[in-house]
């Protein structure tokens, strides 16, 4: 699979429906998690990160410093914690909210073009650095 931003969170933000901006921080943040592909395969119709979460290797990590311009949506780079598990090979973004995952809408999915993936965790932190020219643009 290539990268791509899923069709269902593309809808959402068209249609305004709750839970698809990306402006929100903590509780209702914006988050970035890394993927095992063995146990999470992208899935244009997937919508929430319920679908993806047997997937997840590590704890996810907040997206900061998001920035909105000309339609170039950016952020700074990550540092996942202490990340110990399978080998991943992809990312996931998605939006939290205050109830369970069955309602955290998935925004993108990268398994291309990210520097250090694959990567084999080994309890160590993992940085994730953002393309120069942003993450996604629309």
């Amino acid at each position: 699979m290539a990268n791509a931003i899923y069709p269902k969170w593309k809808e959402a933000r068209l249609q305004s429906s709750a839970n698809a901006a990306l402006d929100g921080t903590g509780a209702t943040g914006v988050y970035v998690a890394l993927i095992d592909t063995a146990s999470y395969t992208y899935n244009a119709s997937h919508e929430f990160y319920s679908s993806a979460v047997a997937g997840q290797v590590g704890t996810e990590v907040e997206l900061t410093g998001k920035t909105f311009v000309g339609g170039l949506f950016d952020a700074a780079d990550s540092v996942l914690t202490s990340v110990s598990g399978a080998t991943s090979e992809a990312l996931i973004i998605f939006i939290k909210n205050a109830g369970a995952n069955t309602t955290w809408r998935m925004v993108a999915y990268f398994d291309t073009g990210v520097t250090g993936l694959p990567v084999t965790p080994s309890g160590g932190n993992i940085n994730i650095t953002w393309n120069a020219s942003g993450i996604f643009q629309l």
